[in-house]
């Protein structure tokens, strides 16, 4: 080969490497720029929420200067709300529904999912699907029907019919989770342990739980946020303040016919969303290594 040949094949190799080297600064570039501007969109709420929840009525009212700024900044509204004796008991009663429901989601979707995952019995693979193509139903269908069961058994007006209902909306999911992430444990190791005389249980307990600890965390953040979360139902189901939770309760407390609190408001929601926060924080890592580990099997 030619001196002049191995001059021009090296040139063309550079002008590609500076042409690769161009594509991924501009690829680099954009996503910056698209990351930029989802977290602008998805900040800005949040951070008007926190603005305005700082400023009195009377700064509010008289809307004079912008909206993004405050003047005096105040804690009157964070401190109405945590000595309201309404708004601490839809704090108490949202919390109460909150734990029985992700208590009893879990403990069916975990055994549900193990049985339909692990020990084969005769049309599991048809309920599989049908457990999941139960979440994909609207909400918004269901309420109507379940609102006649709910009150041909007494429980309208009451944070027990929460308690009933939400299970309905996180267990499919939650069943299709743990299903996903039991199936991608390999089968070799409830078969040793069938083999030393284990139960069923015992394997579920023992090998199961322990190693499926990360979508079991998955799957209680979804529940979590079913329960913490859903306005429709309360709505529907519960009219007295004794009995409302955060997400019906501010809005009915704190809206009185074209009067609108925003002040008040805007803290109640930070205090609602604040448990959410740091749920998030701690757990994201175990929520997306679980939604992953679960996509896969073998």
């Amino acid at each position: 080969m030619s001196a002049t040949t191995m001059g021009t094949a090296a040139s063309r190799a550079a002008v590609h490497k500076t042409s690769l080297h161009r594509q991924r600064l501009w690829a680099l570039w954009g996503s910056y720029i698209a990351l930029a501007v989802f977290v602008v969109i998805f900040l800005v709420p949040p951070f008007y929420t926190l603005i305005t929840s700082l400023k009195s009525s009377a700064e509010i009212s008289a809307q004079t200067g912008s909206p993004w700024l405050v003047k005096n900044p105040t804690f009157e509204n964070f401190w109405y709300l945590l000595t309201y004796p309404n708004f601490q008991t839809y704090y108490i009663n949202s919390v109460i529904v909150t734990i029985l429901t992700v208590t009893v989601s879990m403990v069916i979707s975990v055994l549900a999912a193990f049985s339909l995952s692990r020990m084969g019995f005769w049309g599991s693979h048809v309920l599989s699907t049908g457990v999941f193509l139960t979440y994909l139903i609207p909400p918004s269908l269901l309420f109507i029907p379940l609102f006649q069961i709910v009150g041909s058994i007494g429980l309208i007006n009451s944070v027990w019919s929460l308690v009933l209902l939400y299970p309905t909306l996180a267990v499919p999911f939650c069943t299709w989770i743990m299903i996903g992430y039991f199936s991608s444990i390999p089968r070799e190791l409830d078969e040793a342990a069938l083999i030393d005389g284990a139960s069923y249980l015992q394997i579920l307990t023992k090998i199961f739980i322990p190693v499926a600890m990360p979508g079991i965390i998955a799957a209680t953040i979804f529940a979590f946020t079913v329960a913490w979360g859903a306005f429709l139902y309360p709505l529907a189901y519960l009219y007295t303040s004794n009995q409302m939770v955060l997400t019906v309760g501010i809005i009915s407390d704190l809206i009185r016919g074209d009067v609108f609190q925003w002040g008040k408001i805007m803290a109640a929601c930070l205090l609602a969303s604040l448990p959410p926060i740091v749920i998030y924080a701690f757990l994201m890592d175990y929520y997306v290594a679980g939604l992953t580990a679960g996509a896969t099997k073998g």
